[in-house]
């Protein structure tokens, strides 16, 4: 399994990140690996939201289906990982100064699929790749949230 933490803290509040992450379908804008966001069903926010993501990641591509477990805005928005990749995933946002910023984390515990290296794809895609591109991820995040703040 995949563990893979990233954390970053930016200079607006949770309430102006949320407005950032809370649109699912534009987390295509500062998420490098995810290509498209392809909703199944009519709903498109909340608890039960179910989703195709389009990713893309080198030359591995794949199409990750996922349901949205926990939805408390400004707060947490946490995923399950019912596809190819399995797993759960969660964003936290943290007040920090009285408000004024926001630590963001995206935590994830991933099982890859066999063909993928299976564990060791697990460890090496989580600890290695996944780590790396989260990180620029947040960097276009903090450039999103903060840019038009």
């Amino acid at each position: 399994m995949g563990k893979i933490r990233v954390s970053i803290d930016l200079q607006a509040s949770p309430q102006r990140v949320w407005q950032v992450v809370e649109p699912v379908e534009r987390h295509v804008d500062w998420m490098a690996d995810a290509v498209a966001i392809r909703f199944i069903g009519e709903q498109t926010r909340d608890v039960g939201t179910t989703f195709f993501c389009d990713t893309k990641v080198g030359p591995i591509k794949l199409v990750d289906r996922m349901e949205i477990t926990e939805w408390v805005p400004q707060q947490v928005m946490g995923v399950r990982h019912v596809g190819v990749v399995t797993g759960t995933g969660r964003f936290t946002l943290e007040p920090l100064d009285g408000g004024n910023r926001t630590r963001f984390t995206w935590a994830e515990e991933l099982i890859f699929p066999w063909w993928l290296g299976g564990s060791i794809g697990s460890f090496v895609g989580g600890k290695v790749v996944m780590r790396a591109i989260w990180k620029r991820n947040l960097k276009k995040l903090e450039q999103l949230v903060e840019g038009a703040a």
